[in-house]
């Protein structure tokens, strides 16, 4: 049975709302799944709604929180933003690009286009351990890792807290991305927007929000967060 639109009717969808975040965004890898996604996203917003090859390119976590809209503006455990955060500036979201000596080789060219002039796109899943020295250079003797924004220098991220650093390792390897939980979240500089798109006060894209059974799950592009602090060393 299919509704007058073309999409699955209600109760077709209906088992997917007891899925995680994650197994959401996965099942979104499908052609199926992306089709009945692109026509309901055109339904409830057809003035905003993304070009079917635009809507194709965007990474499952990114869909997802396009998806989510107004049914997740409240995340308990996160600060919330709002759009005027990201509001143009002297360089895109940001009054200043990125940093040109980035923190574990990373691309100083990507992390410009996906921290300054982007809100829906992200590095390829595993970039982070691909193409990065993070895992040679990082391991459990380095304790607390503290990520900077890598537009400002700001402190955003601390991890692994509450876990070890293979935990930390695993749930990332898992997701494709560096996934934070509240509690390694420095709210002094980042904001949760309504859709999910996680921010730093400045304007810096950081990834997305994508809650799972154990709360809150921040999927964030190592590029974003790879900066050197504004004050001091390392």
């Amino acid at each position: 049975m299919r509704s007058s639109g073309g999409l699955p009717a209600p109760e077709r969808l209906a088992p997917l709302r007891s899925t995680t975040a994650s197994e959401l965004a996965r099942a979104l890898l499908t052609p199926t799944m992306r089709t009945s996604a692109f026509a309901l996203l055109a339904l409830s917003s057809p003035a905003a709604c993304l070009t079917r090859g635009a809507f194709n390119r965007l990474t499952p976590t990114a869909l997802l929180g396009s998806l989510l809209g107004s049914n997740a503006n409240k995340y308990p455990g996160a600060v919330m933003g709002d759009e005027s955060i990201m509001a143009p500036k002297a360089h895109g979201t940001s009054a200043t690009p990125v940093q040109k000596d980035l923190r574990w080789s990373c691309s100083t060219e990507t992390a410009d286009k996906i921290c300054n002039f982007n809100r829906h796109y992200a590095e390829y899943a595993g970039y982070w351990e691909r193409e990065t020295t993070f895992l040679a250079d990082e391991s459990a003797a380095s304790g607390e890792i503290t990520f900077f924004d890598s537009n400002t220098g700001n402190p955003l991220f601390v991890a692994p807290k509450g876990r070890s650093f293979e935990a930390f390792v695993k749930e990332s390897r898992s997701h494709g991305w560096p996934s934070f939980r509240d509690a390694e979240v420095n709210w002094d500089y980042v904001r949760v927007l309504p859709d999910g798109e996680a921010v730093s006060v400045d304007g810096t894209h950081l990834g997305h929000n994508l809650p799972d059974g154990a709360g809150n799950r921040y999927c964030i592009n190592l590029v974003s967060v790879a900066g050197r602090p504004a004050a001091g060393d390392l």
